[in-house]
């Protein structure tokens, strides 16, 4: 089987819907992990503190077939068409392990989009 890794930056409002659209689309599991980041434009400031919006930081496996069908799905479901909205890209991954629970519905996914 060959693996993909998505990581979506996502505003703290969006997780639970993305993580919906993307398991919709066919992932398995997220593991979710609290991030801040800072892009092109400089961070808002109150009173001199910067403040910064709650990210989460979604990571996927997914089987390589899977991979555009989810990544339009968090696209849609995260809104990232709006400015400032969020980020995703995949990585393709050499080796996993600990997957025997999930191996059977890999499986499954796997022969019903390849034969």
């Amino acid at each position: 089987m060959r693996f993909k890794v998505i990581i979506a930056l996502v505003n703290d409002d969006d997780q639970d819907e993305v993580i919906q659209a993307a398991k919709n689309a066919g992932a398995t599991g997220v593991t979710i992990l609290n991030a801040r980041g800072e892009g092109i434009h400089q961070q808002k400031s109150f009173f001199g503190l910067n403040v910064e919006g709650q990210r989460d930081l979604l990571l996927f496996l997914v089987e390589d077939f899977l991979c555009d069908e989810i990544m339009q799905a968090i696209y849609e479901a995260g809104h990232f068409d709006k400015h400032g909205n969020g980020i995703a890209f995949s990585w393709t991954v050499d080796r996993a392990i600990g997957l025997e629970s999930q191996i059977p519905i890999l499986e499954k996914d796997a022969k019903h989009h390849y034969f």
